[in-house]
């Protein structure tokens, strides 16, 4: 592909304001704006970024959260100042008050002769609450589409373990990182040795082969990989994960049948990411992910730990990690020389963090050289820009808008299968033993 070819689909893809290729895409579908346990009611309002707008989210008297532009449509004063109170926020300038779907309640400083509240309204998306979290509808429909099925938000927040981290860089290459299996051999345990483990061990499939061979298709919800390696036993190691519109991943590093998680990637603007880990509690194989050597002791650079910095108003002022590029993540140069840590750096989450970051806020296309281990990478940045832009040249229904079911279809993890068996085959049989704690609406 030439350069400016390049450059035209790298901007097609990463730019995310209105009026932009993937901005536009994007509003086509709900997204989560924030967790619902960040607002509470009659609480202080939120300073949201989603998509390049600069945003609130905030609760009501009755408990319904609400998303609406910062400014108040009569000066523009900003309404994260204003006061929370009985169903409505009240702008502090003038005392106009608004409701959480923009409808104008009040004109404090307007005689009443002189009112129409009637004919102006704040900016505001329609909102919907499920899985914990809290969802914005921005396009232009006038009846929203329904929420997607991704199976794991469709289970009570009760039975959820949500985790939001800023990431500071594009959404797209965070979110490469979960559909680019082969990095887990190196960037997280490339300084455990096949030796260490069990047989049985799930690890010791990618650490004997830290160069699997690929298959990967297009599917109704975005696109999707599988990674096989050589098994014990006759059989077949495999990896899968998938990419789902707009910006969701499942990553392979957990049992296939129980493997019940999604993560959010939502663009707070071109150069900033809201990473959201949703997990079904029950899924606490913690062996699959931070494997223990045989005689028992734990493998370093393994653990899974946000350690936070205090939330602050600012527009991206939640969930920062204490580790950035101003401290170079923390990273242990003496961990990494003597190898008991391959990159230094002791978090799995932050290993990702870092090298994604490292990057800068948009990497750049034509610096990259793909081999076959990024052909889950190629399909999928061919897959979102085709799609994005058929809707923009003719209006093609984004994929899942219209057919919520579609995600349902889509699970990810770790299993064996006979040598002899075909790629396909082998997610359909596992497809067939997968636990359905919400249970599963096509039945």
């Amino acid at each position: 592909m030439s350069t400016a070819r390049l450059r035209e689909m790298q901007d097609d893809l990463t730019r995310v304001g209105p009026g932009t290729t993937m901005g536009e895409f994007m509003r086509q579908y709900w997204i989560p704006a924030a967790l619902s346990s960040e607002v509470h009611t009659d609480g202080d309002p939120i300073r949201l970024k989603l998509l390049g707008e600069q945003l609130i989210v905030w609760r009501d008297s009755a408990g319904v959260a609400g998303v609406m532009d910062h400014r108040c449509p009569h000066r523009n004063a900003s309404l994260f100042l204003g006061r929370n109170e009985d169903g409505g926020i009240r702008c502090v300038y003038h005392g106009w008050k608004f409701a959480v779907d923009g409808t104008c309640l009040e004109q404090a400083n307007v005689a009443p002769q002189d009112q129409f509240c009637d004919t102006v309204r704040a900016g505001a998306y329609p909102t919907e609450e499920r899985g914990g979290l809290i969802w914005a509808y921005m396009g232009q429909r006038e009846t929203p589409p329904p929420l997607p099925m991704i199976e794991v938000a469709l289970l009570d927040e009760s039975e959820l373990e949500i985790q939001p981290v800023l990431r500071e860089c594009n959404w797209l290459q965070a979110l490469e990182g979960d559909i680019d299996t082969s990095h887990f051999g190196f960037l997280h345990i490339g300084h455990v040795n096949a030796d260490e483990l069990d047989d049985d061990n799930p690890m010791r499939g990618t650490i004997t082969n830290r160069a699997p061979a690929y298959h990967a298709r297009n599917t109704d919800w975005g696109t999707s990989y599988g990674a096989y390696r050589p098994g014990p036993d006759d059989t077949t190691y495999w990896r899968f994960a998938n990419f789902m519109f707009p910006f969701w991943t499942q990553q392979p590093q957990g049992p296939f049948a129980r493997n019940i998680h999604a993560r959010a990637w939502v663009p707070l603007d071109d150069n900033n990411t809201m990473f959201i880990n949703v997990m079904w509690k029950e899924l606490t194989d913690r062996a699959s992910i931070a494997p223990t050597r045989t005689d028992g002791s734990e493998i370093e650079g393994l653990d899974i730990v946000n350690t936070y910095l205090p939330n602050t108003t600012d527009w991206l002022g939640r969930w920062r990690l204490a580790a950035h590029e101003g401290n170079d993540w923390e990273i242990d140069r003496d961990a990494q020389r003597s190898g008991r840590i391959f990159t230094g750096i002791a978090d799995v989450h932050l290993q990702d963090q870092a090298v994604t970051e490292s990057m800068g806020p948009i990497t750049d296309f034509t610096r990259e050289n793909h081999s076959s281990s990024d052909q889950m990478i190629v399909l999928t940045r061919r897959r979102a820009v085709r799609a994005a832009r058929a809707w923009r040249d003719n209006g093609t229904v984004p994929p899942g808008v219209d057919d919520p079911e579609a995600f349902f279809g889509s699970r990810s993890g770790f299993f064996w299968a006979g040598e002899d068996v075909d790629w396909l085959d082998a997610y359909s049989t596992e497809m067939t033993t997968v636990e359905h704690p919400a249970g599963d609406p096509s039945a």
